[in-house]
């Protein structure tokens, strides 16, 4: 696994994170988590999980996740 893209791996999990435990917007997280845009967060976000940062709150909003998705 490149630098990168272990980064970008710990960006997504801390992403996750926020999503699930917070109300903070899309915008923000992508922000604090430094994946720029939101877009680029979406993009990132999308290819990593095959699903939306809104969607995903939708779903693991609120629960107690164990392991994060592959």
């Amino acid at each position: 696994m490149t630098p990168l893209r272990w980064l970008n791996d710990q960006r997504i999990a801390e992403a996750c994170h926020l999503l699930e435990t917070t109300g903070l917007t899309v915008h923000a997280i992508a922000s604090r988590t430094g994946l720029g845009t939101t877009a680029n967060f979406r993009l990132h976000f999308t290819r990593k999980l095959n699903t939306t940062p809104s969607s995903y709150r939708r779903l693991y909003q609120g629960r107690n996740r164990r392991a994060a998705p592959a």
